[in-house]
């Protein structure tokens, strides 16, 4: 297919532009072990993978022949160096035969993509085994307790994050869904990897690592990290979710979508 998709400077092609959040991504962004293994688990025993929407390399399996795709030149620069280069390309247009992957995987991309059904048939053209995603459900974003300080950042993601019932319709096959509980020390600081670290939140860079703060003006960003700041300072979060900091793990939204043919 053409890549006929609208592009932001750095060649961002979703709702995000990388170029502008993205200089310091890979220094909060850095993939989580025991996530990793929930996502390889789920790719089988596939040999050639191809990985869309890459980003910096983050959950790309190190034993196997991976293909990346990034359309940002924010993100594909991140890269580490043990990393192939990542295909300047999108979801919607992927520059592959049919069936020329064994399985393919995406994560923390598809609610960023402009044409969610085009990308996901896209990704099952070229794939003959698993379509692996590793997202988050929208309708489980309010167990998060951000909702009550930052309601606009909780209300962006879930406009902007499909629904497991789109993905499923979208990639066919046999399609099955597995909670990823977070760990308490999590390495990938999206705004759940925080459940039980609220004071992170409070570093703007770590905020700017999670795309929906983007949506948000910044002065009403500002007055968030404000409320959660003086909510902490005066005992009041931890009256009322002090028991995180002490929980091993915490099941909000993040899934694991898998789709076999």
């Amino acid at each position: 297919m053409t890549d006929t998709h609208p592009r932001a400077h750095d060649g961002s092609a979703g709702d995000a532009d990388y170029g502008v959040i993205g200089s310091s991504y890979s220094a909060y962004r850095r993939p989580d072990d025991r996530i990793s293994q929930v996502l390889w688990r789920a790719l089988g025993d596939a040999r050639t993978v191809l990985n869309v929407g890459a980003g910096a390399g983050s959950y790309e399996p190190l034993d196997r022949e991976v293909t990346a795709v990034e359309p940002s030149a924010s993100m594909r620069r991140q890269r580490p160096a043990g990393l192939p280069p990542a295909v300047d390309a999108v979801a919607e247009a992927l520059p592959f035969a049919d069936d020329a992957f064994d399985a393919s995987m995406t994560t923390f991309s598809v609610h960023q993509w402009g044409d969610l059904a085009a990308g996901l048939a896209e990704m099952r053209r070229v794939t003959r085994g698993p379509v692996v995603i590793l997202t988050c459900d929208p309708d489980l974003l309010d167990r998060f307790w951000l909702t009550e300080y930052a309601p606009e950042v909780i209300s962006t993601e879930r406009r902007r994050y499909p629904s497991l019932p789109r993905l499923a319709a979208g990639l066919g096959g046999t399609v099955s869904v597995e909670p990823v509980p977070i760990p308490l020390d999590c390495t990938d600081g999206f705004n759940e990897a925080y459940y039980g670290r609220p004071e992170a939140l409070l570093d703007a860079g770590a905020r700017a690592a999670c795309s929906a703060w983007s949506f948000v003006r910044p002065a009403l960003a500002t007055q968030y990290a404000d409320r959660l700041r003086t909510a902490l300072a005066s005992g009041e979060w931890d009256s009322r979710h002090g028991h995180l900091r002490r929980l091993p793990a915490f099941e909000g939204s993040l899934v694991l979508v898998r789709a076999t043919p």
